[in-house]
């Protein structure tokens, strides 16, 4: 569904305080803008609407988080979802970042010093009209190749999604780009582990009787592909 244009939505995120405008600047710096920088720093891409990020950087004060998506239309829904969760919770809303940055151009926003430990990837889009379409996805190849250089050793990505097709390829992608699985289910909630934190789409799917499946992946080997390459599909 197209998202309507919300023309306070530029404004009220520019007087955010943990809405990071112009992000780019920060790139280097990440750890510099957060109140406790020696923290570890997650990563969510495809942030959306902020209902996962909201619950899990409340819930982990020790850690700090970065949410990207492309769009103010969705971040300013974000923006609420963290300052409504925080203040159920009493708590500072000084753990956690969000932007808009389009993810396919990551390396202008992140860099080496950044060293972010996790990536979370919930419920991208699988791009599977067309098979050339597919480079567009937040797992392949080409994209984990562009997160490896911000990335510390032994860094996790951390994914989950509906799609069969997505999920079967993401297991390809990964080991090309130095990723191993360490950890995978077909459906989620079949066994859920306390710490799954159900997103939107998570619980739409369910709703509907598709399995959410999920994966960790720990980067601990040579890229297969050199950068800019990887898997055509």
């Amino acid at each position: 569904m197209r998202m309507r244009f919300k023309p306070y939505a530029g404004p009220e995120l520019a007087a955010c305080p943990f809405h990071m405008n112009d992000a780019t600047q920060y790139r280097g710096h990440w750890r510099e803008t957060f109140a406790r920088p020696e923290q570890p720093l997650h990563l969510e891409l495809g942030c959306g609407k902020g209902g996962f990020l909201s619950r899990l950087a409340s819930r982990h004060p020790e850690i700090n988080y970065i949410g990207v998506d492309i769009t103010d239309k969705v971040l300013i829904l974000a923006k609420r979802n963290i300052e409504r969760v925080y203040a159920e919770k009493g708590l500072a809303i000084d753990n956690v970042k969000t932007l808009a940055h389009d993810i396919e151009r990551i390396p202008t926003l992140l860099d080496v010093p950044d060293r972010v430990e996790r990536i979370y990837i919930n419920f991208c889009n699988p791009w599977n009209k067309k098979a050339n379409h597919k480079k567009h996805r937040l797992t392949h190849t080409r994209q984990l190749l562009l997160y490896r250089p911000f990335l510390v050793e032994n860094a996790e990505v951390w994914f989950k999604c509906d799609d069969e097709d997505l999920f079967n390829d993401t297991l390809r992608y990964l080991p090309q780009a130095g990723f191993t699985v360490t950890w995978q289910t077909r459906d989620l909630h079949a066994n859920e582990p306390a710490w799954n934190i159900r997103t939107e789409h998570e619980q739409m799917f369910t709703e509907m009787g598709i399995p959410t499946k999920a994966l960790i992946a720990r980067m601990d080997a040579p890229p297969v592909a050199a950068p800019g390459t990887g898997s055509p599909r």
